[in-house]
């Protein structure tokens, strides 16, 4: 069964993260490429999607769509290739993340751009539940999505940004929480922002990078 919240793909809130410059863009987690609306209509657009029955759809508005993970398909990409990569809410599905960041700069051009978002484990909803309501439940979305393999913070992302030796040219909060300092929620909520910083406001952070020269 499809979760139709998962494969529209729309993501306005991250065209601000995308670079002035690409020509061959490759979208992992490419759903039904709703995102393809946001870029230039003379690129080149790759995309990669697991379910088949969204990929099909998604071959309507891309180039190249391949069916499977991106390291199922990894072979299949031409090397030397991307000077754009997006990943939005695919990094927290991998079984390995670290060697993504590693794998994918084989298929970039050494001008590639990866722009992507992950989910703060920081965020203030999560930590209420967990601090308040001691309680830490997966659920179908969101930062305890049941699919989700791996957790982030701010911290952890600089550092492996750092680690795999890319530039970080764009990296800030997404899809802020509001509420209301008038009700005893409101007022607990204030306060553990106040505590904990002003990254646990964010439900995600977005980012741009680049590998450095």
């Amino acid at each position: 069964m499809i979760k139709e919240f998962y494969y529209e793909g729309v993501r306005d809130e991250m065209t601000s993260f995308l670079p002035k410059n690409y020509m061959k863009v490759l979208e992992i987690g490419c759903a039904k490429g709703g995102f393809r609306a946001h870029l230039k209509n003379d690129c080149e657009y790759w995309g990669i999607e697991p379910n088949q029955e969204v990929s099909k759809i998604a071959t309507l508005k891309l180039n190249y769509v391949l069916t499977g993970t991106f390291d199922e398909v990894y072979n299949s990409l031409p090397n030397d290739f991307f000077d754009l990569v997006i990943c939005n809410d695919v990094i927290e599905h991998m079984n390995d993340h670290h060697l993504f960041y590693k794998k994918i700069q084989k298929k970039c051009t050494t001008q590639c751009y990866i722009v992507g978002s992950l989910p703060n484990v920081r965020y203030i909803m999560n930590l209420y539940e967990l601090l308040f309501s001691k309680n830490w439940k997966y659920r179908e979305e969101g930062i305890l999505d049941k699919t989700h393999l791996r957790f982030f913070t701010l911290k952890s992302i600089q550092e492996d940004f750092q680690l795999f030796n890319y530039e970080v040219e764009k990296l800030h909060g997404i899809n802020p929480i509001s509420f209301s300092k008038r009700t005893i929620y409101g007022l607990k909520m204030s306060f553990l922002q106040k505590v904990l910083g002003q990254d646990t406001l964010y439900l995600q952070f977005g980012f741009r990078i680049r590998l450095k020269s």
